[in-house]
């Protein structure tokens, strides 16, 4: 049994430059990316005693060809900021593919990259190919909660807290229960089924996915079914499940909708098993092609001439730890 690490790399990367102080300069911020997903990789393959690392990269997901909107709000954002928010924008990205090079062409570590789908596509088939084996997911994405079983867990850099199928801890030696800040209680444990079926019900905003059931409630009332209700009658299928699905409302355009239909629509986008049957063979493909030994020599080396380059005082103190992972290949 072989415990693998799997970073989502642009989630991590493009999330931890927030991290940076506020008026930091570009070159900082590309620092503290690097730094938070090199040091978080670390971090992982320590306190799990991991055998490998994989970064998991992005294509151009299939999902906008099946569902139009799909993150069509992230390309209006990014075209409302200024020339100047642009262009550091574009010198991240080309950092971002500085490092993705090097990871590819100068370590052993395995990269995931199919032209059709997106990380979490890789991340979940990848898991679903490995199911006697153990994984940490490398990602601040509330996503990967429905993957959230006894041998896959998630580790948050940004937040440097880990969720695994026992609950919410933040990342210190005790494994500290992390407790809401409102009621300070300790925060409630992820159920992943739940948080799928929540996921496509109500949508998700981030990736501009409409929701099935416009102010639905959580818990029922006397006279409406709540998604709690629907969700304890999913597998039956009896009253509570039809009545809920079966309700209708009308969007903004006078288009009528029913919660059903929207609802399938959502669970092919959300649920991470639930590819087109043509292209998760293409997805499993490309693991099987990539899931081998690489035989890159020099990694230490090139570790240093890296961190040289991108400026990386601290990580370049201590090179030889993370050098030692990026130069651990795919267990066989």
């Amino acid at each position: 049994m072989a415990t693998f690490i799997l970073v989502d790399s642009f989630n991590m990367y493009h999330r931890a430059k927030h991290v940076a102080m506020r008026g930091a300069s570009i070159d900082m911020k590309i620092g503290m990316a690097y730094h938070i997903m090199l040091s978080s990789v670390k971090l992982c393959y320590n306190k799990f005693n991991a055998d490998h690392a994989v970064f998991c990269l992005e294509g151009r997901s299939w999902r906008k060809d099946f569902y139009e909107p799909y993150k069509k709000n992230r390309q209006v954002a990014r075209m409302a900021k200024s020339v100047r928010e642009q262009e550091e924008d574009q010198i991240m990205f080309d950092s971002y593919a500085d490092m993705v090079e090097f990871l590819d062409t100068k370590t052993n570590v395995t990269m995931l990259r199919n032209p059709e789908a997106e990380a979490d596509d890789m991340i979940a088939l990848f898991i679903a190919a490995h199911p006697n084996d153990n994984h940490i997911i490398v990602s601040s994405d509330s996503d990967y909660f429905q993957l959230i079983t006894d041998n896959v867990t998630m580790y948050d850099g940004v937040q440097n807290r880990i969720i695994t199928k026992d609950g919410f801890f933040k990342d210190d030696k005790n494994m500290t229960p992390i407790k809401e800040k409102k009621t300070g209680e300790i925060k409630e444990k992820v159920d992943p089924e739940w948080a799928l079926f929540e996921k496509c019900v109500r949508g998700d905003t981030s990736d501009n996915i409409f929701s099935a059931y416009p102010g639905c409630r959580k818990k029922g009332t006397k006279n409406k079914i709540g998604m709690l209700e629907a969700y304890a009658d999913r597998d039956t299928g009896g009253f509570n499940w039809n009545n809920f699905m079966l309700q209708r409302w009308t969007d903004h355009n006078g288009v009528e909708h029913t919660v059903r239909d929207d609802y399938e629509r959502n669970v092919k986008l959300v649920d991470l098993t639930a590819q087109p049957h043509d292209l998760k063979v293409k997805f499993i493909e490309t693991i099987a092609e990539n899931s081998i030994p690489k035989t890159n020599a020099g990694v230490g080396m090139n570790f240093l001439k890296f961190c040289g380059i991108h400026d990386l005082q601290n990580l370049a103190k201590s090179p030889d730890e993370l050098a030692k992972i990026l130069n651990n290949p795919y267990p066989v």
